[in-house]
């Protein structure tokens, strides 16, 4: 890899055939010229976005023949400007890549480089150098303000905090990314000592410290190819910033250039919307007559008064949530002023609205509903905070919130093909023209159970969902179920609804336990998932007034039909009941009976439902011997490694909505 010099002129030619944002392709800011003093944006003030720029030739770093990397070092000078000044969403990276560019990749915390699916992938070779301004907990993040080397996705292998090591004294001196200064990042990679150093300083500095801020000790041999293309890329999330890129330097050796550019570049603020006033004024200077003046200041006056009420006050202890906090002008606009005719549904929690984000075309799901806001309000967003940083491909994202007045507004990704409960509720013909196949009505279960396996045991606090049904399973464009409300209806019992204070959750889907305690456990979950697996399997709702009277509450009919010896799949709806299926559809039967046992004790554990369902474990052959006696307190002790179960009892989760030291 030859030695190189970029600057903004050559830049234009390179980046700009690859320069573009998720929303279309845009020309970089600044003067066009040749020197140091110049610079492009990767980003704009567009939120939820992201940038890719990308030299148009890739470059030898790695030997076809025996297969090892080059040596190589790279400088370049950036500078980031948000839009507030203590605080922004997101960075940028030098990224090392086999394709020109990344196609799907996402905005926010992807950085523009992967997308959910593609993160952590190991066919990827990927190498990135992230320059981070927001702490992402789902990736380990050790603050909002660090540098870290990524290896195929965004959990960084090594990170430090903003900064270098004064040669001076040898004392670490922290560096704000979001200082709004122009800085250095030399990146440098020995393949005789396998080791790969990065360094940040100021651009003021003309030598790089002599210690690096990272080194990591790793042969990066195996993560690249013959040809791999050099680039950045730089995203934003719910608060702006604008990305500045100026002179690169690529040598092939390892070397710490001295680059005299100059004076440092003085970049512009994060520009400003234009105010009510400016507007006004705008519209006077056009007018030619005081009549028209007059009129004019009528109409800004008018426009000032529909639109006061839109305006609102962050409030100091809100700051820490800001990632999360969304402007309720943002939200009215998306609505269209929360008109009828965006209006999805009601529910327990209020109103749902589809909306469409200014500036972008993101589908969102916007839910209303009433809060004190004198009433545990910190507690709330506390609540949400935690719940937005959960990520499963079967949960509905939270994306964020907005407060505003005494209303509270949840942000969630759109679910274009609605709720589960118009698919199986066969009331309702006309939303149910097309019934669902046992293939896809298997996989929305398996989806569901995986959703409910992540949040009591695999994340690193249990949340319990209490309000498990059909109305609250939405499908996605490609069929596959989402979880959705999780988490609320905690926030409901405690105060979200200061109109009610009955029990939180639906008729038929509480445990017996439940009704008697008001107290939610994992196997409170259990039980509720056991009773929509019926119906999915079934077809019909949990109690039928019309029906015989033997089959009037569902899975009292089916536990009959197994306990008799009866064909079992005569529960089963008509137009999916096949010989060939009859292994998983007795399968599911019997684990829905199992999981919605009136006994808690009884009931499984996510984890065991999950292998039940992939086929890893098989039910024993004396299940009904225990599902019929309705007195058990447990299961035989040589059974209770297989169902995942407690003899000593069904709390072995707390019962509070995020609960730490499971």
């Amino acid at each position: 890899m030859s030695r190189k010099v970029i600057l903004f002129e050559e830049i234009l030619v390179l980046f700009l055939p690859l320069f573009y944002n998720s929303h279309g392709y845009f020309v970089p800011q600044g003067s066009v010229g040749f020197g140091f003093n110049d610079y492009f944006t990767l980003t704009n003030t567009t939120k939820h976005t992201y940038g890719q720029a990308f030299d148009s030739e890739p470059y030898s770093i790695t030997n076809s023949t025996t297969n090892i990397t080059s040596s190589f070092s790279v400088n370049f000078f950036f500078a980031i400007v948000p839009e507030h000044k203590q605080q922004g969403s997101h960075g940028m990276a030098f990224v090392i890549s086999p394709t020109r560019g990344f196609p799907g990749a996402s905005s926010d915390q992807y950085l523009g480089i992967f997308n959910e699916t593609t993160n952590g992938k190991t066919s990827n070779n990927v190498i990135a150098i992230e320059l981070d301004i927001h702490k992402d907990e789902e990736f380990g993040d050790i603050d909002d303000n660090h540098v870290g080397i990524n290896i195929n996705g965004m959990r960084s292998i090594l990170s430090a905090p903003a900064g270098y090591y004064d040669d001076k004294d040898g004392n670490f001196k922290n560096l704000s990314l979001i200082s709004r200064k122009v800085m250095r990042l030399s990146i440098v990679y020995s393949q005789p000592e396998k080791q790969l150093n990065v360094t940040l300083f100021p651009a003021e500095l003309s030598v790089p410290p002599i210690k690096p801020l990272l080194s990591l000790n790793r042969d990066l041999s195996p993560y690249l190819l013959e040809k791999m293309y050099l680039g950045f890329t730089a995203s934003t999330g719910s608060v702006g910033a604008i990305h500045y890129m100026m002179g690169w330097f690529i040598s092939g050796e390892v070397e710490y250039p001295r680059l005299e550019f100059g004076r440092l570049p003085i970049l512009p603020p994060y520009p400003k919307k234009p105010s009510h006033r400016t507007r006004t004024i705008l519209v006077i200077c056009l007018t030619v007559s005081v009549i028209a003046a007059f009129v004019a200041s009528g109409i800004g006056f008018v426009f000032y008064l529909r639109h006061k009420n839109v305006k609102e006050v962050l409030e100091e202890w809100e700051i820490q949530y800001g990632p999360h906090r969304f402007a309720y002008k943002e939200l009215f606009n998306a609505t269209k002023g929360f008109k009828e005719k965006q209006l999805l549904g009601r529910g327990g929690f209020g109103q749902v609205y589809k909306g469409t984000l200014p500036g972008s075309d993101a589908e969102i799901a916007v839910k209303r509903t009433c809060h004190d806001s004198r009433q545990g309000m910190s507690e709330f967003l506390a609540e949400i905070s935690t719940i937005g940083r959960l990520r499963h491909p079967n949960l509905v994202r939270l994306l964020g919130y907005c407060r505003h007045k005494e209303d509270l507004y949840l942000v969630y990704d759109f679910m274009p093909n609605g709720s589960l409960d118009k698919y199986i509720n066969h009331s309702n013909t006309s939303e149910n023209k097309e019934g669902l196949t046992w293939e896809q009505r298997f996989k929305i279960i398996k989806n569901v159970a995986s959703a409910l396996l992540y949040l009591h045991q695999e994340w690193v606090q249990v949340i319990i969902h209490r309000d498990i049904k059909p109305a609250n399973v939405l499908i996605d464009h490609e069929m596959n179920a989402r979880l959705g409300d999780f988490g609320l209806a905690k926030l409901y019992d405690q105060g979200f609804d200061p109109e009610t204070s009955k029990v939180a959750g639906t008729f038929g889907y509480m445990a017996p336990e439940f009704l008697r305690t008001g107290r939610a456990t994992t196997s409170t979950d259990v039980y509720a998932f056991g009773m929509v697996m019926l119906e999915v399997v079934c077809g019909r709702r949990l109690i039928e007034r019309r029906a015989a009277e033997n089959e009037e509450v569902l899975v009292d009919w089916v536990l009959e039909l197994w306990e008799k010896g009866e064909d079992i799949l005569d529960a089963v709806e008509e137009s999916i009941r096949k010989e060939q299926e009859r292994g998983q559809l007795e399968l599911v039967l019997k684990l829905g009976v199992l999981c919605s046992h009136q006994a808690a004790s009884i009931r499984p554990a996510m984890s065991a439902v999950m292998r039940f369902l992939n086929g890893v474990s098989q039910l024993p052959d004396n299940l009904l011997d225990v599902v019929r006696d309705e007195k058990s307190r447990g299961w035989p002790e040589q059974m209770e490694m297989l169902f995942d179960v407690d003899l000593s009892g069904t709390s072995r989760f707390t019962d509070s909505l995020v609960s730490h030291g499971r």
